[in-house]
């Protein structure tokens, strides 16, 4: 086992004195429930995968938890949308995770999710304990109402702009953009996204966590080694202007546990969501004897917890989360890794590009073995953004691990079949740069401790070429051919094929589907980190077969399209044309009238004046024209089939009629988020529905 100095946070590569093992819980973000895997979600989930395998590998107790975040209203709007109930939406999503996730060789020792009793009972023991210890105020506050709906409004019913960087389409909670956390009151221009209408403010009882009481802990914990300096410094702009209490209630309708001894009240998502984690291990530890709850998350436990987190989440994890478990007598955690967005070929994921990349959409053209190997080839302590290349992908897989390092064992293999019977050497054919592999796992392993993944790649594949070098300058296939010479002939390939094993001992945090397939060639069992000191002399191995074929710039190209089919595929294209019409003299009696609708069926569509603030050509479109309307407040982007009948100047101005609250629908030229009404018979002769004078954008059409 290899025991390394921890050092102002930071583990050494230096080796010391073993010391007890250590007990180490780690967690990677809680997904939220609303929709499949991508590329982003991948990247913390392998981050955190590839950190648990090293630390088991090196012989330690490492326990690797998650769970789906499965409540809030998001949640409820998913669902509705998928004609289910929250509860059964969350079940599907769960299972769908379950098989991407483990298609992507994550080893959760449990997956499980924030619905669950578990999580219920450790959310209201928790928020008991705060309230016996006074850290829980509560007061009424004047709460955003919908006066069309006639319901509360959590903060995800209500969009509007920043209050702190002014980026717009932002929800009432948290700013997307800039981290920023504010209450509804504070947004800009806000509007509930239920019926467009602009909320307004009503009375209600609301409790607080008291988060100022915990002021002097925070300054101290965020500067002891637990967080990267950097995301300390951000955290420094909030302690010093001050904490606020954290409201932790929400009004019902709300997907989410009931606040004990309260009516209608439900806890904020934010508040169970983290202690997901500890449920996901409590419902781990009720089936396993070898591990004990208290043990890890007692107060003064000397177990360690490591949650791995994206930066757009530091506030909660980094302020609110360890402030809750101090105030509940639980311990904080050891350590909080933060890590950046994932970008596509220099953007951000864009589904109209075909970069939003869906897990499956990845499996069904691609090895997920290339894709931790690229994430780990990419990845640093730091909190970097990490852009997914396609290009460079292809090239540096197939450079990397094919090129160097499966070349290693083909070129060695094939000599030990044929001329040996698959027999290894007694003797090592090259022990100086045997030596030199052997003394890297104190570095390598220093690297992954620190989670400087990319380090460790170019320290394996430094030595990958140090090997394919010796092997060019050793000439095994000149030898071969030269009589008297299988000794040494011997020798050389069964020191390339412990060269390769070396290689595949630091690889395998990363690579463990192809480190078994090695296992099976080596015919050895499961490799382990301290395996590193011994080589393999006087053994027998199996026949050798292909262990990674290259990447297929085809497939790389074939995943792209289908990222924009898959999206395209599911949408039609809508436009503002009525159906055509007959002849105007009798249009009456020759169009037959659609199927009769009832009443409650009419009323549910939202029409709205709205007024043209742009309107433009559409490149490559007929009949299209791209139109910006202001629906009082808030701006919409509509594709309308009017081109014919109008042009762009025209309508520039003018108020119209539109039907607000239409699903957004993709089109090849991006998302309309509405209808526009018009009347005719087709073509040049169809005319916009304009609406009286005194109308005012935003008004509701009755």
């Amino acid at each position: 086992m290899h025991y390394f100095q921890y050092n102002d946070g930071l583990f050494t590569g230096v080796e010391t004195q073993p010391m007890s093992q250590r007990k180490i819980l780690v967690t990677s973000a809680l997904p939220y429930a609303n929709g499949p895997l991508h590329l982003g979600h991948l990247l913390e989930s392998i981050q955190t995968d590839i950190w648990s395998r090293f630390q088991k590998l090196s012989g330690h107790t490492c326990t690797y938890i998650c769970a789906d975040d499965a409540h809030g209203t998001a949640i409820s709007l998913y669902a509705e949308k998928e004609g289910m109930t929250p509860e059964a939406y969350v079940a599907k999503i769960h299972q769908e995770r379950l098989r991407d996730f483990g298609d992507f060789h994550i080893d959760f020792d449990n997956y499980h999710s924030t619905h669950s009793e578990e999580n219920r009972t450790l959310s209201e023991s928790i928020y008991l304990l705060l309230k016996e210890k006074e850290h829980i105020a509560s007061r009424s506050i004047a709460q955003a109402f919908d006066p069309v709906r006639q319901i509360f409004l959590a903060d995800r019913y209500i969009k509007g702009t920043c209050p702190k960087c002014g980026a717009d389409d932002q929800y009432g909670d948290n700013c997307e953009q800039c981290g920023a956390t504010y209450s509804p009151a504070e947004l800009k221009n806000a509007r509930s996204t239920l019926s467009g209408a602009t909320p307004v403010e009503k009375d209600s009882e609301h409790l607080f966590f008291k988060l100022s009481d915990f002021d002097a802990f925070l300054k101290q914990w965020t500067r002891s080694g637990t967080i990267e300096d950097e995301i300390a410094n951000k955290l420094a702009e909030w302690l010093d202007a001050g904490l606020r209490d954290w409201d932790i209630s929400r009004d019902a309708p709300y997907f989410g546990f009931e606040i004990p001894g309260e009516s209608d009240k439900y806890f904020y998502v934010w508040l169970d969501a983290p202690i997901g984690y500890m449920a996901s291990f409590k419902h781990l530890c009720e089936r396993r004897d070898d591990l004990d709850f208290d043990e890890y998350w007692k107060k003064d436990s000397h177990c360690e917890v490591h949650h791995f987190i994206g930066k757009d989440i530091i506030n909660f994890h980094c302020l609110f989360w360890p402030a809750m478990l101090r105030g509940s007598n639980y311990r904080a955690p050891t350590r909080v890794n933060v890590h950046g967005y994932v970008g596509v070929n220099g953007e951000k994921m864009s589904k109209s590009r075909g970069t939003f990349i869906k897990a499956r959409t990845y499996l069904d053209h691609l090895d997920p073995e290339y894709l931790r190997y690229y994430y780990a080839a990419k990845l640093s302590n730091r909190v970097d953004d990490i852009d997914f290349n396609t290009d460079d992908f292809t090239q540096r897989v197939n450079s990397d691990l094919v090129g160097k390092l499966v070349n290693i064992a083909s070129r060695c293999a094939g000599f030990i079949k044929k001329r040996f019977n698959g027999q290894l050497s007694a003797s090592d054919g090259a022990p100086e740069l045997t030596t030199r592999f052997q003394q890297a796992s104190h570095t390598i392993a220093g690297l992954y401790e620190n989670r400087e993944f990319s380090k460790a790649m170019r320290e394996v594949m430094a030595l990958a070429d140090q090997a394919n070098a010796w092997i060019d300058e050793s000439k095994p296939w000149v030898i071969a051919k030269e009589a008297g010479k299988d000794e040494q002939l011997h020798a050389i390939c069964t020191a390339g094929i412990n060269l390769f094993r070396l290689l595949m001992i630091y690889l395998k945090p990363v690579l463990p589907e192809m480190a078994g397939r090695a296992e099976a060639f080596l015919n050895v069992p499961p490799l382990t980190w301290q395996d590193n000191h011994t080589l393999l002399l006087s053994h027998k191995v199996n026949p050798f077969k292909p262990l990674m074929t290259r990447v297929d710039a085809d497939k790389v190209t074939a995943m792209i399209e289908a990222s924009k089919e898959g999206e395209a595929s599911k949408e039609k294209q809508v436009t503002a044309t009525p159906a055509k019409a007959p002849a105007a003299d009798n249009w009456l009696t020759k169009d037959p009238i659609a199927d009769d609708i009832t009443f409650e069926d009419f009323a549910k569509v939202d029409l709205r004046i709205a007024k043209i603030v742009k309107a433009q050509h559409v490149e490559g479109a007929k009949k299209l024209l791209k139109l910006t309307l202001d629906i009082g407040g808030e701006t919409r982007q509509v594709f309308s089939g009017i081109k014919a009948a109008y042009s762009p100047e025209a309508l520039m101005g003018k108020l119209t009629v539109v039907v607000a609250n239409l699903q957004p629908r993709k089109m090849p030229f991006g998302i309309s988020e509405g209808m526009v009404l018009a009347a005719g018979p087709g073509d040049n002769n169809l005319w916009i529905l304009e609406p009286h004078d005194g109308a005012e954008p935003g008004m509701r059409v009755l």
